[in-house]
């Protein structure tokens, strides 16, 4: 399995590699890549048909975080350039139109191996009002900012898929740290959407208990989603 590591230079440049992750699926090679991406805020199709679109936009680049428009997902997701950690897991298809809700559970079931390997007992579903809203989730409960427990769910884990003919996607978001800043970022943005949204929804691995350093939580991503496969690395320049 073709495993990429480390970041491209820009935004532009990082998405061409999730591009090369689908060409070495459609070629039989399935690969996986779990990476820090650039600041942003990324936006699904849909948020794009919004008439808040454009001001939703304007929000994101007040808060400091460039908007991009993304292939894979629904609703807007914020990357701080340093903790939020995103994954990609693709894999060859023999038939385009079945294997969706496998490879979705494949994916929900190696995330969760992984977050209970860093302490935390994530629980399949999310809050109403997250980010992201979608039927693949993952979070976690009785997690706080500041340490108590308040009985709350918060949504850490977001996963979408992309098929094309030859090849599938399996992607997604995990946020590690820096919560508030990342809530205090998606609010604006949502508002300006129309969409209903819930700043206490949003939660992190450190939140929860486990590490708030990234590269710990990118490994323990990384080494569910290789499984028992064998791993040829390919660093991100």
């Amino acid at each position: 399995m073709r495993v990429f590591r480390g970041r491209a230079a820009s935004i532009d440049a990082d998405r061409d590699v999730s591009a090369r992750l689908l060409s070495a699926a459609a070629d039989g090679e399935p690969a996986v890549r779990v990476w820090i991406p650039h600041r942003q805020v990324a936006f699904g199709r849909r948020d794009a048909r919004l008439e808040g679109y454009d001001g939703a936009r304007e929000a994101a680049r007040e808060c400091g975080y460039p908007p991009i428009e993304r292939d894979v997902g629904g609703r807007a997701v914020a990357y701080d350039g340093e903790t939020t950690l995103a994954f990609t897991r693709a894999e060859p298809v023999a038939d385009f139109r079945t294997g969706s809700s496998d490879r979705y559970e494949r994916a929900a079931t190696d995330l969760e191996r992984a977050l209970r390997s860093l302490g935390l007992e994530p629980v399949r579903g999310e809050p109403d009002d997250s980010f992201c809203p979608g039927t693949h989730s993952l979070s976690v409960t009785d997690a706080s900012a500041d340490g108590q427990r308040d009985g709350r769910e918060r949504k850490l884990v977001g996963i979408a898929q992309r098929v094309r003919q030859d090849a599938a996607l399996v992607a997604g978001i995990v946020l590690v740290a820096n919560r508030a800043e990342l809530a205090g970022v998606l609010e604006p943005v949502y508002n300006a959407l129309g969409v209903s949204f819930e700043p206490r929804s949003v939660g992190t691995v450190a939140d929860a208990g486990g590490p708030s350093d990234p590269d710990a939580v990118r490994m323990a991503l990384e080494d569910a989603l290789v499984g028992d496969a064998r791993p040829s690395v390919t660093d991100v320049r």
